[in-house]
């Protein structure tokens, strides 16, 4: 037997009723374009590889997560997040005996088409762009069209399904339902460690009613939902209600306190002008973008092409941009000769 063979009876044997598994023919397995299979990987083990050597992957180190530009070496970036994400989600799928190779590849690829400067620039993108803009569309549209100049990265359909789903929807697979709840386990819990070391809160403002039941600590209170889900069985992947309740109530408090305080969003405003400004500029010269962007824009047309343009760049990518672009240089006539 090939490794990959002895992975799928392995799969067979140890994993559970409700898992999706690697060796299934059918709508879950099915790539665009079909492919000769891997003698040693998974068809999930090879689409969470190709997530991680992918261009959108490596530029996530340089993306937003809530402070744009923070000064320090311990704040979430979009980069640091997906990996807390993948960790927590295939913690919980080991713990119901699903597929942790397609829950890591959802988690990896859930936040490739993210914009730069967080959801700032992604409520700028959804204003501007004639198609509107979410970011967990976005992220399908990266791994099946731009990715590879164009050929996209190929996927299953279960793993597209999962990062579409991510946000707001039940995914077809229990996997990418696990992938939608870790995304909020991760972000609300590190959002108040960040928010702490910002200054912006102390660990006594948290809302004692949550903290009572989720814990005080940031291991704590992921340990409790981890916990929680899992017990909760794999049948309806779920937060129990007073679990539930006391995250919410965290989530909420977030939004009130942090996610539209001043001190965060200090820089929103200009990163806001930024955006449309490229975006105006590249609508009116779509010859002046990449050429793979400029393949887009003939097929699709300059708003596609632009919004893909913009929504692939670091927050560093697009301020220099702005500034080779809008801001003038300094003119120098060079050493003069005596």
């Amino acid at each position: 037997m090939e490794v990959r063979e002895q992975t799928i009876a392995y799969e067979r044997e140890m994993l559970s009723e409700y898992a999706c598994f690697s060796g299934e023919s059918g709508e879950l397995s099915r790539r665009k374009t079909a492919e000769q299979p891997c003698p040693y990987r998974t068809s999930f083990q090879r689409d969470r590889d190709r997530i991680i050597h992918s261009n959108a992957f490596q530029r996530l180190k340089h993306k937003t997560q809530v402070f744009l530009s923070p000064v320090g070496d311990h704040y979430r970036t979009r980069l640091t997040h997906t990996l807390e994400v993948s960790q927590i989600a295939r913690t919980v799928a080991v713990g119901l005996r699903l597929s942790e190779d397609l829950t890591e590849a959802i988690a990896l690829g859930h936040d490739l088409g993210h914009s730069p400067f967080g959801h700032s620039g992604e409520s700028v993108l959804d204003e501007v762009c004639r198609y509107g803009f979410k970011h967990y569309i976005q992220s399908v549209r990266v791994v099946s069209y731009i990715e590879k100049h164009g050929k996209g990265l190929n996927l299953t359909w279960a793993v597209l399904n999962g990062i579409a789903c991510h946000t707001n929807r039940d995914a077809v697979t229990k996997e990418g339902n696990i992938v939608r709840l870790a995304d909020k386990i991760a972000y609300i819990n590190h959002d108040i460690e960040d928010a702490v070391r910002a200054g912006i809160l102390k660990p006594s403002d948290l809302p004692n009613e949550a903290v009572k039941v989720l814990g005080d600590t940031k291991s704590k209170r992921i340990t409790t939902l981890i916990a929680a889900i899992i017990e909760n069985g794999a049948e309806s992947i779920a937060i129990p209600k007073e679990i539930k309740s006391a995250h919410e109530c965290l989530r909420n408090f977030l939004f009130e306190n942090v996610y539209c305080n001043p001190t965060a969003k200090t820089e929103e405003g200009k990163a806001k002008s930024l955006v449309a400004k490229l975006y105006e500029y590249f609508l009116g010269n779509p010859g002046q973008l990449p050429e793979d962007y400029r393949a887009i824009e003939r097929h699709f047309g300059p708003d596609r092409a632009v919004c893909d343009y913009i929504s692939g760049m670091t927050d560093s990518y697009a301020v220099d941009l702005y500034g080779s672009l809008f801001i003038p240089k300094q003119f120098s006539l060079g050493t003069v000769r005596k």
